[in-house]
C-alpha cells in the first residue's frame, strides 16, 4: 500500500515537473523569437524589467551610477589589500625553511 502511494507520488511529481519544464521552454523560445533570437537583448530586457539595470537619461544619472560602483570597488580593495598583505608577509613555517636549505 505504501509502495503504491510512493510510486503515485513520484509519477505525479514527474508529470508536474515535465509540464513546468515544457512551459518554461515554451516561454523562453517565445521570448527569444520576440527579440529576434538575440539572447543579449532578452537578458537586457529582463534585467531592466526586474530593476537590476535602470536606464540612464542624464549625465547626473550616469555619474551617480559610476560613483556608486567606484565606492563598491574601494570597499572591496580596503578589505582585500590587508588580507593580501598579510598573506605575502607571513613568515615561512619550519618545514618550508628546511626544504629551502
Amino acid at each position: 500500500m505504501a509502495v503504491n502511494k510512493a510510486k503515485t507520488a513520484v509519477i505525479v511529481l514527474l508529470v508536474a515537473g515535465s509540464a513546468m519544464c515544457l512551459w518554461v521552454g515554451a516561454a523562453l523560445v517565445s521570448a527569444l523569437a520576440a527579440t529576434g533570437w538575440s539572447v543579449s537583448i532578452l537578458v537586457g530586457q529582463y534585467m531592466t524589467a526586474i530593476g537590476m539595470v535602470k536606464p540612464l537619461h542624464t549625465l547626473v544619472d550616469y555619474y551617480t551610477h559610476i560613483k556608486g560602483i567606484e565606492y563598491l570597488l574601494c570597499v572591496a580593495f580596503f578589505v582585500a589589500f590587508p588580507v593580501f598583505y598579510k598573506f605575502i608577509n607571513k613568515t615561512p613555517s619550519k618545514a618550508t625553511r628546511a626544504v629551502r636549505k
